[in-house]
């Protein structure tokens, strides 16, 4: 086909496809038709505030309100690890049942091993008549009669019958004797009725299979739905929207005939407009044709450059090396349950070895749709960006169209921070304070690169640090990390995270900035410092979170109930000094606004500071001897400190309700930062 047929036919397609436009100015606006109500094959149907993902465009719902469809066909909700079945929504009352999916498998009972603890700390739901069911398990052989009598099977089919454990009240009577017989603690939450309540011998298995409801607040759909409209809402800008059938209005569908019109007259204008272009183009490509060729054509050899080894089909994926799915399938012994490493932020983590000896970590998605599909291309993008010595390294992934996606790390031997602190490694044997503060210190190099990358890591926590044989640190799970604009104070979004770390501040205004970063860091040092986890549900209502329950040790100076004491505190100055100032520090980490928060720059150089203390010291004390031994007329003035090395204790601090850091730092003196 000789160039001059190939512009008749690129023409005559866009001439088809304008026809197209034309026939289409008399349909149905396209996020109308998206945003009809629909259902799983089982269940209620789903509309506004609701929307099945997947199935219907974001904008079909509100923000946190997404949905799918299980291989069962029922809609279901999946809450910090747990997947609830939607069994009833009163789009009135504003509320909706859930129950556990594994009271919906075939087994008599349901797997209760498998249900997780729950926490709505990241949802838009509350509670509606809420009771808490403890599930104790892993009890002690000897447990007393009276509270055998909340023994509940843990059994999965056939399979482990002899697992049990008791399912109790906060007010049973012997409750706080079996939190300490029993090893494992999930908190469920559950409606009881009028005849249920505590010390009674009740059917456990019904209450839970019973389930819970929740409430929910989201935008008024009643004026759209009643002018016939759907409803939607969509992110940028952050407002309702009402979809009616001509196109989008603000709350309901108000159609007339003079703006149907508009928009044909609009359509069509708009269609002669690119015809026009489409015969001048035309016209300008046959004089160019005589005239050594066509501007807007370009010639195909521009686009088969055979150096060229970048193609987003084939053997590279977006940049990186690309690993076959058979290859990764072979490294990990087909995904062996005992290969597991963990959890990461959206998939499981397995230990592999490749074909060449290399060591690997090979996280691989839950799911695999548009969402996952978002976070693994963010993971990717962000990590293949960024080069820190304390940031996991990216070796690859699977390509876009695999069966499953598979993202490929760096292998860390000595698993996480929080596997030391207060998981099955922490048996195994004790971080002392040097490697403690070291792991801050490095940690806080991490953030603080990536900060200064314009990155916001959105996940802080300690178990995604990981600690190499040397136990130096590695940053990892970018799956949530956003890139924040140069020139924005903050980014709107939905608050993700982890419960117990997210900062109270995004959490309540949906506004995300370094400072969140800050927050989640002020718990891991809190962490550091106490050996505590972020969360216990066995500690005072009011001390779950570990963030709480430090701000209330640290303002009162009772860092001796806060800082573990097999660190040294009581017998080693040294150490008693450092931990005080890194808790000290951690307390304007967890500031509630962010206002009040220091920078990830000035956390690291206090951190250092604090670190060097000694070492500062003893050069000041050698340069003293120095100059006294200098003549007078050679003595050299001192140069100013460098403003990165001021102490977070000098900053200036505007005055707050809920800030009572001067009020500390005044009564608390003898401890201070600076040392």
């Amino acid at each position: 086909m000789n160039q001059e047929n190939r512009y008749i036919l690129i023409i005559s397609l866009n001439l088809c496809i304008f026809s197209l436009i034309l026939g289409k100015c008399s349909a149905v606006d396209p996020q109308f038709v998206a945003c009809q109500p629909i259902n799983c094959k089982n269940g209620p149907n789903i509309s506004f505030p609701f929307y099945i993902q997947d199935e219907q465009e974001s904008y079909c719902g509100y923000p946190g309100f997404g949905l799918n469809c299980s291989e069962q066909g029922f809609p279901v909700v999946h809450i910090a690890a747990n997947e609830y079945i939607v069994e009833k929504i009163s789009y009135q009352d504003h509320i909706f049942q859930l129950k556990n999916s594994v009271f919906n498998s075939t087994t008599s009972n349901g797997c209760v091993s498998e249900i997780k603890n729950i926490s709505l700390d990241n949802r838009p739901f509350k509670f509606v008549n809420e009771s808490r069911i403890y599930l104790l398990s892993k009890c002690n052989e000897s447990i007393p009669e009276h509270i055998l009598k909340h023994k509940i099977g843990f059994v999965c089919g056939e399979e482990n019958r002899n697992d049990w454990g008791v399912a109790m009240f906060a007010e049973d009577e012997g409750f706080e004797f079996a939190l300490q017989v029993c090893e494992n603690h999930l908190m469920i939450p559950v409606e009881m009725l009028e005849n249920e309540g505590s010390n009674q011998v009740l059917d456990y298995q019904l209450i839970l299979r019973r389930g819970f409801r929740l409430s929910w607040k989201a935008s008024n759909c009643s004026e759209c739905a009643e002018s016939g409209g759907h409803c939607g809402f969509e992110e940028t800008p952050y407002q309702f929207k009402c979809f009616c059938t001509d196109r989008p209005h603000s709350a309901s569908c108000k159609p007339t005939r003079k703006n149907k019109l508009g928009l044909i007259l609009g359509s069509v204008l708009g269609g002669a407009l690119l015809l026009i272009i489409l015969v001048v183009a035309f016209i300008v490509c046959r004089y160019k044709n005589e005239h050594k060729g066509c501007l807007f054509f370009p010639s195909r050899n521009k686009f088969s450059d055979p150096s060229s080894n970048y193609d987003y089909e084939g053997g590279s994926n977006y940049g990186i090396p690309v690993f076959s799915y058979t290859e990764l399938e072979e490294a990990t012994s087909k995904f062996d349950s005992s290969r597991e490493l963990g959890d990461g932020g959206f998939g499981t983590v397995y230990y592999g070895k490749l074909r060449d000896g290399r060591e690997v970590a090979v996280k691989r998605l839950y799911e695999h749709n548009c969402k996952r599909m978002e976070q693994f291309k963010n993971e990717i993008e962000i990590l293949t960006r960024l080069r820190h010595r304390n940031l996991v390294t990216l070796y690859g992934c699977t390509p876009k169209h695999s069966r499953e996606l598979l993202l490929v790390y760096e292998y860390i031997s000595n698993g996480t921070v929080a596997d030391h602190l207060h998981g099955d490694r922490a048996k195994d044997g004790f971080l002392a304070w040097p490697i403690r503060i070291n792991i801050a210190v490095e940690t806080a190099c991490a953030l603080a690169y990536l900060h200064a990358s314009d990155i916001i890591h959105r996940d802080v926590k300690t178990s995604n640090i990981l600690l190499d044989d040397n136990c130096c640190v590695k940053v990892a799970d970018f799956g949530l990390s956003r890139l924040f604009p140069n020139d924005a104070t903050h980014v709107s979004t939905a608050p993700q995270g982890t419960a117990g770390y997210v900062d109270p501040e995004y959490h309540e205004c949906y506004q995300l900035t370094n400072k969140s970063d800050v927050y989640s860091f002020g718990v891991v040092l809190v962490e550091l410092i106490s050996s505590m986890p972020a969360v216990d549900i066995t500690r005072h209502r009011h001390e779950i979170n570990l963030a709480n329950l430090a701000m209330k040790k640290i303002q009162k100076c009772a860092f001796d109930e806060l800082i573990d004491p097999s660190l040294g505190f009581t017998s080693d100055a040294e150490v008693r000094r450092m931990t005080t100032s890194v808790a000290e520090l951690a307390f304007q980490c967890l500031q509630l606004e962010k206002d009040f928060r220091p920078t990830m720059d000035e956390v690291l150089e206090t951190l250092k500071h604090i670190q060097h203390a000694d070492d500062i010291k003893d050069e000041k004390i050698k340069e003293e001897i120095v100059n006294d031994t200098e003549p007078e007329s050679e003595k050299v003035p001192p140069s100013p400190a460098p403003d990165n090395v001021v102490l977070l204790k000098k900053r200036q601090m505007p005055p707050s309700p809920i800030s009572v850091t001067e009020k500390w730092l005044s009564s608390c003196g003898s401890s201070s930062i600076s040392g």
